[in-house]
C-alpha cells in the first residue's frame, strides 16, 4: 500500500484519466479507467473500476472491476452502433454527434461520503447513492440508495439499513467525513474501537 498525498491522487500504473479532478488522499487502482468524473478527498478506487461521469464523495470505497456511471448506446434510433456518434472513426467527411456525447457527460452519478462500492457492482448514469451506504457486490444499481442502507441483487434491492434512524441522524449531524486531517487522527482509536452509540455521545456536535 502505497502513503498516500495530501497534494496529489497516487496513481497506478495504466490507468486511464480523462478530465478528472482528486482531492486530497486519493488514490486510483491499477487499469482503471475514469472519465468526466471527480473524486473527494480520501476517495479510491481499486483495480480495473471503470468511472464515467460521476461525482465521487469524500471517503468513497470503489472496489475492483466495478462500472459506475456506463454510457448508454441511442436505443431510439434505428441503429445502437458507435458509428451513428462516432462517426469519424468510419469516414472522412462525417462529424462525431457532439450533442450525443454532451447528453451523455450531463447524466451524473452521485456517490456519497464514505459509500461502499463492492467488488464488480454496477451503477447506472443518474442514480445516487447515498453517505454510508454499501453496494453488494455484483449488484446493479438501477435506483437511488438511500444513506446507510445495503443493497444487493440485480436489480439491486434494500436488504437492511446500518444503523437505527436515530443513529442515522446523528451521524448526519456529527458530519465526520468533513472533519480535518489532524480531527480524523486524533479519533482514529475512537473509529476503530467504540461501539456506535458511544462513538455518537462522544463526538456528538
Amino acid at each position: 500500500m502505497p502513503k498516500l498525498s495530501a497534494t496529489a491522487p497516487v496513481i497506478h500504473p495504466n490507468a486511464e484519466i480523462v478530465n478528472t479532478t482528486f482531492g486530497a488522499y486519493c488514490e486510483v487502482g491499477q487499469g482503471a479507467r475514469i472519465a468526466n468524473s471527480s473524486f473527494d478527498d480520501y476517495a479510491y478506487c481499486d483495480r480495473f473500476a471503470d468511472i464515467a461521469n460521476t461525482s465521487v464523495g469524500k471517503f468513497a470505497n470503489i472496489a475492483a472491476m466495478t462500472r459506475i456511471g456506463p454510457t448508454d448506446h441511442p436505443m431510439a434510433q434505428p441503429a445502437q452502433h458507435h458509428f451513428l456518434y462516432r462517426s469519424s472513426y468510419y469516414w472522412d467527411d462525417a462529424a462525431d454527434d457532439a450533442a450525443f456525447f454532451a447528453h451523455r457527460a450531463s447524466r451524473r452519478t452521485s456517490l456519497g461520503a464514505d459509500c461502499w462500492i463492492g467488488h464488480g457492482a454496477i451503477i447506472k448514469p443518474e442514480v445516487s447513492v447515498g453517505i454510508g451506504a454499501v453496494v453488494a457486490a455484483g449488484a446493479v444499481v438501477t435506483k437511488d440508495v438511500s444513506p446507510f442502507m445495503i443493497v444487493a441483487g440485480v436489480p439491486a434491492t434494500p436488504i437492511r439499513a446500518r444503523f437505527t434512524e436515530a443513529q442515522q441522524a446523528a451521524l448526519l449531524a456529527m458530519a465526520w467525513w468533513d472533519w480535518d486531517h489532524a480531527r480524523l487522527r486524533a479519533g482514529l482509536d475512537d473509529f476503530r474501537s467504540l461501539p456506535i452509540d458511544t462513538f455518537i455521545a462522544k463526538h456528538r456536535p
